[in-house]
C-alpha cells in the first residue's frame, strides 16, 4: 500500500510512523507513505495555503489550490486513482469496518487541515471520504490521520506476524474482545479462570464467546443492537453467573 499526506506538518509523522509496527511493516514492503507539506504547491508568491472565508467570520479557511494541485501531482504517477481521505471533525465517525475497508485499497491520500476548515469545494469535488475520530475538534488533522493509518496497515497482511490477531480484535467481530490472561497462573491472590488452564480448546472458546458478549452488553450495549445473537447468545446473555 502507499500513502501520502497532505500536511503544513510533515515531520510530525516521523516518530509515530518509524516506530514499532509501522517501522516493520515499511522494512518487509507492506507499505510506504510520504508526508508532503502541501504548501510548496501554492501559486501564491507569499506561500499563502488559506485565507478569510467569503461572508466574514473567524479563523481561516485553507484555499482550494494548493490542496487540488497537490493531489493533482500525486494522481500522475498514481497507476489506478487513489481514494483520498479528508480528515474533518464534520465527517463520517471511524470504525473497524471502515478501517478493514481502506485495508482493501492500493493507495490511500490523506489531507490534513489546519485553521477553521476546508473551501468547500475540496469536500464536493476532490475527496472520496471524509473522516472524524471522534466528536471533538484538534488542532489540526494530523493526529487523526496517524490513528487512521495506524489501524489500517495493522491489518494488511504480514504486518502484525499473526493473521489471526486482527481477526480478534474489539470491533472486528462486531463485539468487544474477551478478557486475556497471562503468566503467573496466580498473581497477588487473583487466579487465572481455571477454564483457561484446562487445555479444553471447545470450552475456552465458549468461555471467551460468553465474556465477549458480557463485556459488549456491560461496555457498549449499543453495539448489540446491530449484532445477530443466536438463541444461544441470547441465552447467555440472561445468565447471571456469566
Amino acid at each position: 500500500m502507499k500513502i501520502d499526506i497532505l500536511t503544513l506538518f510533515p515531520d510530525m509523522f516521523t516518530g509515530v510512523l518509524n516506530q514499532s509496527i509501522m517501522k516493520k511493516a515499511q522494512e518487509q514492503n507492506i507499505f510506504s507513505y510520504e508526508a508532503i507539506d502541501f504548501r510548496k504547491y501554492t501559486e501564491s508568491k507569499h506561500l499563502k495555503v488559506d485565507d478569510y472565508p467569503y461572508g466574514g467570520g473567524a479563523g481561516m479557511v485553507l484555499m482550494p489550490q494548493p490542496i487540488f494541485s497537490a493531489v493533482d501531482a500525486i494522481e500522475k504517477s498514481a497507476e489506478r486513482p487513489p481514494r483520498i481521505i479528508l480528515m474533518c471533525p464534520q465527517g463520517e465517525r471511524y470504525t473497524q469496518k471502515k478501517a478493514e475497508e481502506f485495508a482493501q485499497e492500493e493507495h490511500l491520500i490523506f489531507i490534513c487541515g489546519h485553521y477553521e476548515g476546508y473551501d468547500e469545494r475540496i469536500r464536493q469535488h476532490l475527496v472520496t471520504d471524509e473522516i472524524s475520530i471522534g466528536d471533538f475538534v484538534l488542532t489540526g488533522g494530523e493526529l487523526g490521520a496517524m490513528v487512521v493509518i495506524d489501524s489500517v496497515v495493522r491489518l494488511l497482511p504480514d504486518s502484525l506476524g499473526n493473521e489471526d490477531s486482527a481477526k480478534e480484535d474489539s470491533f472486528s467481530t462486531g463485539l468487544l474482545e474477551h478478557p486475556h490472561y497471562t503468566r503467573p497462573a496466580t498473581f497477588k491472590g487473583y487466579d487465572v479462570p481455571e477454564v483457561l488452564r484446562s487445555g479444553h480448546h471447545g470450552k475456552i472458546e465458549e468461555w471467551r464467546k460468553k465474556m465477549s458478549l458480557k463485556r459488549t452488553q456491560e461496555r457498549r450495549p449499543d453495539l448489540l443492537e446491530a449484532y445477530p445473537l443466536t438463541d444461544q447468545e441470547k441465552q447467555w446473555l440472561k445468565d447471571d453467573n456469566i
